[in-house]
């Protein structure tokens, strides 16, 4: 990509100095992280695991704690400290890179909005090591990055970008750019309403329908990310040959059925609550080459 010497954006709020060392009780919590087990261990591995932590918290005298862990309302503090911040120069560098990327969208969506009628309030990109406090509820970096829409914030621990490129083998500074407009495109859902549809929608739902659903907001959130990347192409030529190539190897790398099948061998479609490698990059790509937000509803049937 040829991003340096670009507009950086402002929206950037640095705590990796912060060390959260409690938790608070909320909305989220490791409740978010179900999704992801329910994907591994099925509906019974996970009722059986919870119910296993729940006793053992209860056994040690750890349930106020364990309450407020899983987005629980308990008593359990939130402390946090900072210390002088340290960084590589590769770190430093990857801040200088997000914050282009953030800006990129920013422009992107910015004039889409426009177009439309309409003024786009950019989301605030969190840069944390090791744990975070959102309004969403505590989270740590083993989640990955992620989008609030409680706080409109994406957070990202830049160790993340190691994980991407050693364990999904989806190296490259496109396919980074791939991972924070996906979750920008989580933002543009929100200040769309549809997050809201979703979300109201859930209690009404089975699981296995509830995760049907997750996946067709996970895949407009990759279409978005190809609407970006079709304008940074197209207005800005900011991608270079192979890009558009690491953003597809980013997009199959995380697809459900890659990571079920990495961790067991065995692809339940059922569980799937982002979509299939086929599907993201179908979805990223539509966004690409159309650059047109009505192209891409993958919540009518097709």
């Amino acid at each position: 990509m040829k991003w340096r010497g670009n507009r950086r954006s402002s929206n950037i709020d640095d705590r990796r100095s912060q060390r959260v060392s409690g938790v608070r009780g909320g909305s989220g919590g490791i409740i978010r992280l179900l999704p992801a087990v329910f994907r591994l261990l099925g509906f019974k591995g996970t009722a059986l695991l919870l119910v296993g932590i729940v006793v053992l918290a209860a056994l040690t005298g750890n349930l106020p704690v364990l309450l407020s862990l899983l987005g629980m309302p308990s008593s359990a503090p939130t402390v946090s400290s900072s210390e002088p911040l340290q960084e590589t120069v590769e770190e430093k560098e990857r801040v200088e890179f997000v914050s282009v990327v953030l800006a990129d969208t920013e422009d992107t969506w910015s004039a889409i909005f426009k177009e439309n009628g309409q003024h786009y309030t950019p989301p605030k990109l969190v840069l944390f090591r090791g744990v975070v406090n959102s309004a969403c509820g505590s989270a740590q970096s083993a989640m990955g990055p992620f989008y609030c829409p409680a706080d409109q914030q994406v957070y990202i621990d830049l160790s993340f970008y190691d994980q991407l490129k050693n364990q999904f083998k989806a190296p490259g500074d496109f396919a980074q750019a791939y991972v924070i407009a996906h979750e920008v495109g989580h933002h543009i859902q929100t200040l769309l309403g549809i997050s809201q549809q979703v979300n109201a929608a859930r209690s009404k739902m089975s699981q296995v329908e509830w995760n049907k659903l997750s996946v067709k907001q996970e895949l407009q959130a990759d279409c978005f990310a190809g609407i970006w990347a079709h304008y940074a192409n197209e207005s800005r030529q900011l991608l270079e040959a192979g890009d558009l190539e690491e953003g597809l190897t980013a997009a199959s790398a995380i697809g459900d059925d890659t990571l079920q099948k990495q961790a067991t061998g065995v692809v339940r479609p059922d569980a799937f609550t982002h979509g299939s490698s086929a599907q993201r990059v179908k979805w990223f790509k539509t966004g690409y080459d159309t650059g047109n937000v009505e192209a891409c509803d993958t919540f009518i049937n097709r």
